[in-house]
């Protein structure tokens, strides 16, 4: 299996074709896979406002 490649396509028929039985550690999906909701509310307070802490954890991890 080449390096650095970029399979576009169905996950489970990607991994069947190209790569060999038990060679995944890990497979990450990112959401929201069109479900139609919100999910920046995970980045809000009840009251509506910026739950900073939160933003500075995603952003800390993410930099």
């Amino acid at each position: 299996m080449p390096s650095n490649t970029l399979y576009y396509g169905d996950n489970l028929e990607v991994m069947r074709k190209y790569l060999p039985d038990e060679c995944i550690d890990l497979v990450y999906l990112d959401p929201p896979f069109n479900s139609n909701r919100d999910y920046n509310l995970l980045f809000r307070e009840q009251s509506g406002e910026p739950a900073q802490g939160q933003i500075k954890a995603f952003t800390d991890t993410w930099q």
